[in-house]
């Protein structure tokens, strides 16, 4: 799915748009109208890996792999006028695979922002769960420790059930009395982290 989203100063589709000769030009091997491609949408692409929260050489390569895609495909774009949208949706496949080859704990972590974007995040709407995903993340690496650690164990579900407040706290080394508190207070930062960051 394409999404450009309305007022976007890179979005084509006027009549007198370059954007869909430069593709055509480009296709056909003409250097100059890749150059006017990249200098037209490369705010664009840096400012959807700053979003996504990529460190400075993390963004540099979710960059220069979305412009290989684009140029690997360029003879493919049916709708030229769209090509912002799909450089978007292209750098942020390119950020999220970036994320979760950083992170050591991937299929816990994914399993964990899943759960705590299910209420929010429309099948029909992928971008925006990917953006969202990757703000969540931002929000909470901010948490303490112990606040990643209590909402990791409540969150996600083992897979012979949901946890007992005692083998968490256990777990934890946490009095029992103390976790429900403790998981409300941190959800709570977690939330306003959220708001603050636009979620």
């Amino acid at each position: 799915m394409t999404v450009v989203a309305r007022g976007d100063p890179w979005a084509g589709g006027e009549a007198d748009d370059p954007v869909p000769g430069w593709v055509r030009a480009a296709a056909a091997g003409d250097r100059k109208a890749w150059d006017q491609l990249v200098d037209r949408y490369s705010g664009l692409v840096w400012s959807i890996c700053r979003k996504m929260g990529l460190n400075t050489e993390d963004a540099a390569d979710a960059v220069q792999l979305t412009w290989l895609a684009l140029l690997q495909n360029l003879d493919r774009i049916r709708e030229p006028e769209r090509l912002a949208g799909w450089l978007a949706t292209t750098c942020r496949r390119q950020c999220l695979a970036l994320i979760r080859r950083s992170r050591p704990t991937v299929s816990a972590d994914d399993d964990l922002m899943e759960r705590l974007l299910s209420h929010g995040s429309p099948a029909d709407e992928p971008l925006l769960a990917v953006e969202q995903f990757a703000l969540l993340w931002q929000a909470f690496r901010q948490l303490t420790d112990i606040c990643q650690r209590v909402l990791r164990a409540l969150v996600i579900d083992p897979e012979d059930g949901p946890p007992s407040y005692q083998a968490v706290a256990a777990h934890l080394q946490m009095p029992v009395g103390s976790l429900g508190p403790t998981r409300a207070r941190c959800l709570s930062q977690l939330r306003k982290l959220l708001d603050n960051g636009g979620i």
